[in-house]
């Protein structure tokens, strides 16, 4: 298994010498490579078996140490940066030559972000290059939040993970790109939409993307647990499924006649962060039970709830 620690100077030595590591964010564990090292990026699509038509994101500690890959980045973007970075925002900006096709998926852009995390941050203001990072999971599975959800996963095939505890937020970053000069929210995240609204007026919330996505993590089967996800009326479900071995997933209802450890509660509080921070950790823990079923419900449509949605929407595999 990989070694968990939190030495950042073993880190950098590690992506110094090509090789890959499990690293901390804000939102959820990624899987980082030298970007600029075509065979650092090649192992990051290997070690996640990740479909080559799927682009990266790059990382680095600052909008200044990014612009040399980018060439062109639109006031809404400065706007953007200004106001969420470090922080859980992804923004797809014109891609200068200095990025290779491998990270970008041969598409013209180039998706990137300042991650704001303290060990992320230090490591990366070390660095003479930028990371390619995707979420340190095997493809189509639970992205991970803390470092043993990475170690339990890839630890047998990468060296280190950077252990900076459980991910604050929980979900991965809000991606924005901005096609044709028409400011365009690609991935529901960790920023809520009413927030980039609020500081650069409406924008356009696209669809999800089934192949040959735009930005990372728009495919259509993503974050899936091992059980069926079934979402609706949980009572109704549990009447239905009563002969089935299924547990239930909640925003913050019990059920009396489901024994308690066949309950997952995602917040009891009812609370919509909590219930972000909680919602990957809670479909590993179901996934240990090994049930047929998870009987699960939506949650509330606003700020965090719509990006939870987003993730729960494609763990079920719906259209």
């Amino acid at each position: 298994m990989a070694i968990v620690d939190t030495s950042v100077a073993e880190a950098k030595k590690i992506l110094d010498k090509g090789g890959l590591i499990g690293l901390p964010t804000e939102t959820v564990y990624g899987l980082a490579g030298n970007a600029l090292d075509p065979v650092a990026a090649s192992s990051i699509f290997e070690v996640k078996a990740r479909p080559s038509f799927d682009p990266l994101i790059v990382h680095s500690s600052s909008l200044e140490r990014l612009s040399p890959f980018i060439k062109d980045i639109p006031e809404e973007a400065k706007k953007l940066a200004d106001e969420f970075w470090p922080g859980s925002l992804t923004m797809v900006l014109p891609r200068s030559e200095k990025i290779h096709d491998l990270i970008t998926s041969g598409l013209d852009t180039v998706a990137v972000r300042v991650p704001n995390h303290p060990l992320a941050l230090d490591l990366l203001s070390q660095l003479d290059y930028p990371v390619a990072a995707p979420s340190a999971n095997p493809f189509g599975y639970i992205s991970p939040t803390t470092a043993q959800h990475v170690n339990d996963k890839l630890g047998d095939k990468i060296e280190y993970v950077l252990d900076g505890g459980p991910c604050q937020v929980g979900v991965e970053s809000t991606i924005v790109g901005f096609p044709e000069g028409v400011p365009t929210i690609y991935r529901k995240g960790g920023i809520p939409i009413e927030e980039i609204e609020r500081v650069i007026g409406q924008v356009k919330v696209n669809a999800q993307s089934s192949s040959q996505p735009q930005a990372p993590g728009m495919l259509h089967r993503h974050y899936a647990p091992n059980a069926k996800l079934l979402l609706g009326n949980i009572d109704e479900m549990i009447e239905e499924y009563k002969d089935e071995n299924f547990v239930t997933m909640s925003f913050n209802k019990s059920f009396p006649t489901v024994s308690e450890e066949k309950q997952f509660k995602l917040s009891e509080s009812g609370d919509l962060s909590e219930a972000a921070r909680n919602l990957f950790k809670t479909l590993r823990a179901i996934d240990k039970l090994n049930p047929s079923f998870i009987l699960g419900e939506w949650m509330p449509e606003e700020g965090l709830g719509r990006a939870m949605n987003d993730r729960i929407k494609r763990a079920a595999a719906l259209g």
